[in-house]
């Protein structure tokens, strides 16, 4: 009878351990859109600098796919290795970027909510280009660099162009 119960503690702990399915995604999808006028606002962005071709993704934020990719497709809990370059709407030169052969890594669920939206819908490989209204980044929060200087003010529309190097 103790061998029976031994071997059912030993069937019962196996298949249990069995449907563990690694660690635990701690990110969750965040129901957060941008307003009617900030999307008024990049509309009128778009005309005024003769802008075609972009897609309007359910939260907000537009976006133009140059490269779909081919590889493995990001989630919130996947490590991204990308190169980017990040501007100011309307700048011509990027505010933080990193075009290294190695590429840098993020899980896509500590970035800012518009880029959590939107970078899944290009694969490894792929390039897309992010036009993020204020309530899909910082919002009202300006951002400062190490030394107290503003390089981002509240309330800014920003512009990313992504491409993925990697998909883990």
């Amino acid at each position: 009878m103790i061998k029976n119960l031994f071997y059912v503690f030993l069937l019962t702990s196996f298949f249990s351990q069995s449907c563990i399915k690694g660690p635990v995604c701690a990110y969750e999808d965040k129901n957060v859109a941008a307003t009617a006028a900030e999307i008024t606002y990049l509309q009128n962005y778009f005309t005024a600098n003769n802008i075609t071709n972009v897609t309007q993704h359910s939260s907000g934020v537009f976006y133009t796919i140059s490269n779909a990719g081919n590889g493995n497709t990001p989630n919130l809990c996947s490590n991204v290795v990308v190169n980017y370059n990040a501007f100011l709407l309307g700048a011509s030169a990027p505010f933080d970027g990193n075009n290294s052969a190695e590429g840098i890594n993020f899980i896509l669920g500590q970035l800012i909510v518009g880029v959590q939206k939107t970078l899944p819908l290009i694969k490894d490989g792929g390039t897309i280009t992010l036009y993020i209204p204020p309530s899909l980044a910082y919002g009202s929060n300006s951002q400062q660099d190490q030394n107290g200087t503003v390089i981002l003010p509240a309330n800014s529309y920003l512009k990313f162009v992504f491409t993925i190097l990697g998909v883990v």
